[in-house]
C-alpha cells in the first residue's frame, strides 16, 4: 500500500475520533448549562447562540497563523497541536461550574484546536492530485462519522451518568487520536518548508486569492451557515416538541447522529462523482435539491416527519464542501496549501460565528422553528453564486500539473 493511502486510513482513524470526543457532549450544551441554574427560555437562547460562536470568533482569527506555521514547519505538527490542545479543553469541559468559565474554554478551543482544517491541509499536500477529491470527500466522512456516533453515544451518558461524564470521556479519547497521529502518520518532508521568511510567504499568499478562489470562499461562507445555522438549537426545538425534558437528549442525540452519518456518506459520494464528473454540475445539482428539501423541512407537520426530511436534506449539502475544498485546493500550489486551507478555515469559522447570531436573533424575537425558514434562502442564493462560477476542469488539472512539476 503507498505511503499516501496509509496516511489517509490513520488520518481518517484519528479524525473519526477527534469529532466523536467533541461530539460526546458539545450537541447538549444548550441543555448542560441549564445545570448551572439558567432556566429562563430566552437567556438560554442567547447563551446557546454565545457558546456556539465563541470558537468560531477566535478559529477565525488564529487559522491563517496556523496555515502559515503549517507550510513552514509542517502539517503534522498542526494536527499534533490541535488534538493534544483539544484533549485539556474537552475535559476542561467537564469541570467547569459556571457558564463564563464555559464560554472562555470555547475560546480556548477556538485558538488553539482546528483538526477539521490542519488534517484536509495534509491531506491535500500528501496525495497525488487525481486522488484528491475522492480523499478530502472521504476525510469528511470521518468528521461526520464521529458526529454520527457522538451525539448518539453522548445522548445514553447524558441520561445515565450525566453530561460531565460525557466531556471527560471525550478528553480522554481526543488524546488517545493525538497519540495515534504521533506515533503511526508519516509526513513527507519535501512538501513543507519551501518558505523561509515571512516576505517570501507574503509574495505568495498573493498569488492565491484569484476571482474564482474568492467566489468559492463565498459558496463555503453561505455553506457553512446553511450546515449549522439550526443545528445549536436542535435539542430546544425536541424540547418544545415533546413537551418535557424527558427523552430530549436521547431524541437529539438521534438526530444529529442521523444528520451526521448522512452528510458522511455524502462526502464520500460526493468525492468520488468530482473525481469523474464536472464538479461544478455536481455542485449545483446538490443545492438544487437542497434548496426543494429545506422548503419541505419547512412543510414537516410533526417531529417524526421533520427528522427525516431535515436529514434528508443533509444527504445533498453534505457534499459540498468536499468538493470546494478539492477545487481551491486543484487551483493553488501544494506549498501553499497550507495557508489556504487556514484562511478557508477563517472564512468556514465566519460562518461559524455569523451563524449562531443569526440563528439567536431569529429565535429570541420569532420563533425557534422560524430558523428553518432561514435554510431555503441561503440555499437559493448559494446555488446562485455557484451556478455563476466560471469552472474549466481541464484548464485547472493541466495547472495543477504545472505546478507540481516545477517543486
Amino acid at each position: 500500500m503507498p505511503r499516501w493511502k496509509k496516511n489517509l486510513y490513520i488520518l481518517w482513524t484519528s479524525q473519526v475520533i477527534s469529532l466523536l470526543s467533541f461530539s460526546l457532549g458539545l450537541p447538549f450544551i444548550s441543555l448542560y448549562i441549564q445545570e448551572f441554574g439558567i432556566t429562563d427560555p430566552n437567556q438560554i437562547k442567547f447563551y446557546t447562540g454565545i457558546l456556539s460562536a465563541a470558537p468560531a470568533i477566535t478559529m477565525a482569527i488564529m487559522s491563517p497563523f496556523w496555515g502559515r506555521l503549517a507550510d513552514m514547519f509542517g502539517r503534522k505538527l498542526m494536527i499534533l497541536r490541535a488534538m493534544f490542545a483539544a484533549s485539556l479543553i474537552i475535559a476542561g469541559m467537564g469541570m467547569v461550574n459556571a457558564v463564563w468559565q464555559l464560554v472562555a474554554l470555547r475560546l480556548f478551543q477556538g485558538i488553539f484546536t482546528g483538526t477539521i482544517t490542519a488534517a484536509n491541509a495534509f491531506i491535500a499536500s500528501n496525495t497525488p492530485s487525481n486522488k484528491m477529491s475522492s480523499s478530502l470527500g472521504f476525510m469528511s466522512s470521518a468528521n461526520f462519522i464521529g458526529f454520527a456516533i457522538g451525539p448518539i453515544v453522548g445522548g445514553y451518558f447524558a441520561e445515565t451518568a450525566g453530561y460531565r461524564f460525557s466531556f471527560y470521556t471525550g478528553g480522554i479519547l481526543m488524546f488517545l487520536g493525538f497519540a495515534l497521529v504521533q506515533l503511526l502518520l508519516v509526513e513527507d518532508k519535501s512538501t513543507y518548508g519551501f518558505v523561509k521568511t515571512q516576505t517570501e510567504r507574503n509574495k505568495l499568499e498573493k498569488g492565491i486569492f484569484t476571482s474564482f478562489i474568492v467566489s468559492l470562499l463565498f459558496v463555503l461562507f453561505f455553506h457553512r451557515i446553511l450546515r449549522s445555522v439550526f443545528t445549536p438549537f436542535i435539542a430546544l426545538f425536541v424540547q418544545e416538541n415533546l413537551g418535557s425534558a424527558s427523552g430530549v437528549a436521547s431524541v437529539t442525540g438521534f438526530i444529529n447522529g442521523g444528520v451526521a452519518f448522512i452528510t458522511a456518506m455524502s462526502g464520500i459520494v460526493f468525492g468520488k462523482l468530482g473525481e469523474r464528473y464536472n464538479k461544478k454540475l455536481i455542485l449545483i445539482v446538490s443545492l438544487a435539491a437542497s434548496t426543494l428539501l429545506s422548503i419541505l423541512v419547512n412543510l414537516s407537520g410533526n417531529l417524526a416527519i421533520f427528522t427525516c426530511v431535515y436529514i434528508s436534506f443533509y444527504l445533498f449539502i453534505g457534499g459540498v464542501e468536499p468538493l470546494i475544498t478539492s477545487i481551491t485546493a486543484e487551483k493553488t500550489a501544494p506549498e501553499n496549501r497550507g495557508i489556504l486551507f487556514g484562511y478557508q478555515g477563517t472564512v468556514g469559522s465566519i460562518g461559524l460565528l455569523a451563524s449562531p447570531i443569526l440563528g439567536t436573533f431569529v429565535s429570541v424575537n420569532f420563533s425557534i422553528k422560524a430558523i428553518l425558514i432561514l435554510l431555503p434562502v441561503i440555499c437559493a442564493a448559494t446555488l446562485g453564486l455557484s451556478s455563476k462560477l466560471k469552472y474549466n476542469e481541464n484548464t485547472m488539472m493541466e495547472s495543477n500539473q504545472n505546478i507540481e512539476k516545477s517543486i
